[in-house]
């Protein structure tokens, strides 16, 4: 095992050059320092599993202070230290001068969690890398593979994660695993989907009404997070669908409907359209976008979501129920209803109703505007003031709606508008 997980850790289909660069050096100190490093968690996993870890996180696990080990990294390369005293760990900011698409790495001190209820947070105490391991939420997560000095490449898998990974198995590492952190039942549901694994009985079992009475408990940015990873799922409908199965959905909120299936392929945007790709935004406005006012805003307040992410789902659904009402209306009516919203809620409703105005809007609508300026309308003697705003409108509607077709006519038009004034 420890030269195939050599050989794995050098493919660069498995861990880019640039990436492996990179443990390379970490391990190297850590050597140097005769500290214990370990790769940990899910970089370890994909790797067994023969998969590219390019979306994996990178975490390094140390039996010793990593903090420390973290401002040797910063002393040597570059860079900046986040601390976490509380928990031991540190985020390096990685230097701009490595040229990664990783910005960021995880620097842990092997530790060992206690929880002083159910659903709390941990309260932690430097251990080493077995009881750093047995702290962690599936034994498919709980392996490490040494790094340091003559060590590098062994595998140290004290809960036969690799065995259940070759099984297809999501297995929890004790009875009370949901009850100390209830959100390892929506990781166990993103890795039984994406891998095509199934949940071993027992811990099946274990999402019952103890395990979701203390979920309903969580507060909402714990809960939104979990929500979050599912929406980045290649496979988030998916997802969704068990976890509703499961009877999750209506301990996190009464209104939380299923995905829609028929929703699922709008996840991933039109990369050739002028709007900013927001995959959670999208999700959160495809998944809730049938629902009422008042349900839409109950759950954003229970899932604590920012001022931004409810405007977008709002008016999305706003949108969606007021197209019977502008069916078949002018593009300047069109335009001066969408251009308060934020583009991606309207981006939203086109894709579920395939209403063409919607589009046009988005790619044509929207950049269209007069000819004349305010500072035009002075140099004609105008005192500025709402006439201005009128005049200016006035100008653009005729535009959007083809009353106008070059800058003569708009001159024309200007001209008797002026008039009007006087």
């Amino acid at each position: 095992m420890q030269k195939d997980l050599q050989r794995l850790l050098r493919d660069p289909n498995l861990i880019l050059p640039e990436v492996q660069t990179l443990i390379s050096n970490i391990a190297s100190q850590a050597t140097e320092l005769n500290m214990p490093c370990y790769l940990v968690g899910g970089v370890v996993r994909d790797l067994l599993l023969n998969l590219p870890t390019h979306d994996s996180d990178i975490d390094f696990v140390f039996e010793g202070d990593a903090i420390k080990f973290g401002e040797t990294l910063v002393n040597k390369y570059g860079g900046k230290l986040t601390h976490h005293y509380k928990f031991h760990t540190a985020i390096w900011h990685l230097p701009s001068t490595f040229n990664l698409q990783l910005e960021t790495l995880d620097l842990i001190t092997a530790r060992k969690e206690s929880y002083e209820h159910a659903g709390a947070l941990p309260t932690v105490t430097p251990s080493n890398i077995e009881e750093d391991l047995r702290r962690r939420d599936f034994p498919i997560n709980a392996m490490a593979i040494r790094m340091d000095g003559d060590h590098f490449g062994e595998l140290l898998d004290p809960l036969n994660g690799e065995a259940d990974l070759e099984k297809k198995l999501i297995r929890v590492l004790h009875d009370k695993s949901f009850l100390d952190d209830p959100t390892r039942i929506f990781r166990a549901i993103r890795y039984e989907t994406r891998y095509s694994f199934n949940l071993e009985p027992s811990t099946l079992n274990l999402i019952n009404a103890e395990s979701l009475s203390v979920l309903s408990k969580l507060s909402g940015e714990r809960i939104r997070n979990e929500l979050d990873l599912i929406l980045d799922e290649e496979k988030a409908s998916q997802i969704i669908l068990r976890v509703a199965n499961l009877g999750l959905l209506s301990y996190i909120h009464k209104s939380i409907p299923e995905f829609k299936e028929d929703y699922s392929d709008f996840l991933d945007m039109d990369s050739r359209l002028d709007i900013p790709a927001d995959r959670r935004t999208m999700g959160y406005m495809l998944w809730f976008i049938d629902l009422s006012e008042e349900e839409i805003f109950s759950i954003c307040n229970r899932l604590d979501f920012s001022n931004e992410l409810t405007l977008a789902v709002w008016s999305a659904a706003q949108l969606k129920w007021s197209l019977q009402h502008l069916t078949e209306s002018k593009p300047s009516v069109w335009t001066y209803a969408l251009e308060k919203l934020p583009l991606l809620s309207i981006y939203a409703v086109y894709l579920i109703s395939r209403e063409n105005s919607l589009l046009s809007y988005i790619s044509i609508w929207r950049h269209v505007k007069a000819h004349t300026t305010g500072d035009d309308l002075k140099a004609q003697g105008l005192t500025p003031g709402p006439r201005f705003r009128e005049i200016l409108s006035a100008l653009r509607t005729a535009w959007l709606d083809g009353v106008l077709t070059s800058k003569t006519e708009e001159e024309e038009m200007l001209k008797k508008l002026i008039a009007e004034n006087q």
